[in-house]
């Protein structure tokens, strides 16, 4: 009989590309990883994996378990689902995932909330980008996914997934009082073509959006600093060193040093959105985290 511990932990040295990864996101140690995929081996009486160099890939055999087992795993993961909503008890583990603002603004007070309304059920947290997140909620490594959507600036969510929007959000443009347009009451790309800016690195959701505003100005943005942290935007305008575009939800108080603006023209809107693997639809555990972050 095939052990569904050690075929997770294939899928794993699949979708991190070897053992010592794959042992890492599981939090086992890699020859746990290493003996579990020897057990299946056994099991098989076929070789799952073949070493290239210095990792390891998947034989015409592991692909076909890892493919075929997937599916199996998700059918447990919805009949257990099933189960625990015939019961109607909100209990168990969850594995949530956010960016760093939803974290503090959204998720930080619900999983208060919800530990005092429902203390059988317990969630683990961890913060990371949203691409990231939703590789993590796709490949079950995690079961909840808070991601952000600017506009129209699309975000692949697989179609095994489900999503739901559970908020909408704001950004500002911070400026430091002295600014000569802090005291404006709305401010437009054409207002800010030779602002320096501060800002998330290339390749992030909100660098992308802050390179679309400026479509139709003929201009690209002026990037004078990068920080992955919005509360370290802050710190550069208060010092002097440009303006930045701040999300509203998780924002620290600015003080008396700074000023938001709203911007136009376009808005700067994200949909928050919670992302879980559909055999999950039927979990009174999701279904409480849900109802709770909408609320």
């Amino acid at each position: 009989m095939i052990e569904l511990t050690a075929l997770a932990s294939l899928r794993a040295v699949d979708t991190h590309g070897s053992v010592v990864a794959a042992a890492d996101a599981l939090g086992y140690t890699p020859s746990a990883v290493s003996q579990q995929v020897k057990r299946l081996e056994r099991q098989t009486g076929v070789a799952l994996l073949e070493r290239v160099g210095r990792g390891v890939i998947l034989t015409d055999h592991g692909r076909h378990l890892v493919d075929a087992g997937g599916r199996l795993l998700a059918d447990l993961e919805e009949v257990e689902s099933t189960l625990h909503q015939r019961a109607g008890t909100v209990a168990g583990h969850l594995r949530l995932t956010a960016f760093s603002t939803a974290m503090r603004g959204l998720v930080a007070p619900v999983v208060r909330d919800l530990r005092a309304e429902h203390p059988d059920l317990t969630l683990s947290l961890t913060e990371r980008e949203p691409w990231d997140t939703v590789d993590l909620v796709a490949s079950g490594q995690t079961d909840l996914g808070v991601v952000h959507r600017w506009g129209d600036l699309s975000i692949n969510v697989p179609d095994h997934l489900a999503s739901t929007i559970v908020a909408r959000d704001l950004a500002d443009v911070v400026l430091h009082r002295d600014h000569p347009l802090a005291g404006s009451p709305v401010l437009s790309p054409h207002d800010l073509l030779d602002e320096q800016w501060i800002a998330t690195p290339e390749g992030t959701i909100c660098r992308q959006w802050l390179t679309r505003m400026y479509a139709g100005t003929g201009r690209l943005p002026r990037i004078a600093h990068t920080a992955m942290e919005f509360d370290s935007h802050l710190a550069l305008v208060r010092a002097g060193l440009g303006i930045a575009l701040v999300p509203r939800l998780g924002r620290q108080p600015l003080g008396d040093e700074l000023v938001a603006v709203p911007a136009r023209d376009p808005e700067p809107t994200r949909d928050v959105l919670v992302v879980h693997r559909r055999s999950m639809a039927d979990s009174p555990a999701v279904r409480a985290v849900l109802d709770h972050l909408v609320r």
